[in-house]
């Protein structure tokens, strides 16, 4: 996530998905990115980079990644040759879905589509014979075998073990944050604003700056309520009674116990009842 400009050092921001799953539910892993289409200078200026090539782009992604596994030595030389004779390559990139500056919606369909789950409910069904049917993305192969049968049929294990394959390991994350929109670089960028601001014995420019973004309504807006993200995401609103269908508030935080709150009698452990 970094370029070489004639002047100094351009930093990009990217926030990647690592994508396990195919249009079935196979192994078919690939990683989706939102991509600053600009960068920065080490001095926050915002330097626009006009053209990107995706054979370019696929080149330079099968290069690393082959250098990663020769590294790694999970790679030989005469393996490395064989994939490099090969008359495809084997790596693609796509970089043709743009998000325009203030396109609030688009960059949230966007972000919906690059954090998708493995599976989709809507295209899977369950006929009276005991089988899964998974149904293609419409539009997503043009060859004619596929346009014609357009269902998957598999076993309930069968499916149900390609579903299990998509899961995790523990603690390994899925979505990672480069460049300038990492954590360490916002650490630094921070600290650094603070240390001037310390020498010069006032807020500096960039800190002031830094404050009254983070200030704006846009970067309120990303700071949703809880009840608000649940409801987005889980489409359900947690803030709506499920007995009478009224609207709840909020009217306290319980952090610790009080000592006139006891479990009542019978109920599952952990719960408390005044």
């Amino acid at each position: 996530m970094v370029a070489a400009t004639n002047e100094e050092t351009l930093r990009l921001g990217m926030v990647s998905v690592v994508q396990t799953a195919g249009d079935l539910g196979n192994s078919h892993p690939h990683v989706h990115a939102l991509v600053s289409r600009e960068g920065w200078t080490h001095r926050g200026e915002w330097v626009p980079i006009p053209y990107v090539d995706e054979h370019a782009a696929e080149l330079l992604f099968r290069y690393k990644e082959i250098r990663l596994l020769q590294d790694e030595g999970l790679l030989s030389d005469e393996r490395t040759e064989l994939l490099l004779s090969w008359r495809h390559n084997g790596f693609s990139a796509h970089n043709r879905i743009r998000v325009d500056v203030g396109d609030m919606d688009g960059l949230e369909r966007l972000a919906r589509y690059i954090l998708g789950p493995p599976i989709s409910l809507e295209r899977m069904s369950w006929d009276d014979a005991g089988e899964v049917h998974y149904r293609r993305k419409p539009g997503h192969d043009t060859s004619p075998q596929l346009q014609r049968d357009p269902l998957e049929t598999f076993d309930p294990a069968d499916f149900l073990a390609r579903v299990i394959m998509h899961i995790p390991d523990p603690r390994r994350h899925l979505v990672r944050y480069y460049g300038w929109y990492s954590n360490v670089s916002r650490g630094k960028r921070r600290r650094a604003l603070e240390n001037q601001s310390s020498q010069n014995g006032e807020p500096s420019p960039s800190l002031l700056l830094e404050e009254a973004r983070a200030r704006s309504p846009g970067a309120r807006a990303l700071k949703r309520s809880w009840a608000e993200m649940i409801k987005r995401l889980c489409e359900v609103d947690p803030l709506v009674c499920p007995n009478c269908g009224g609207e709840m508030r909020v009217i306290a935080f319980i952090v610790d116990q009080p000592p006139n709150i006891e479990r009542r009698p019978g109920s599952p452990e952990g719960t408390s009842y005044p």
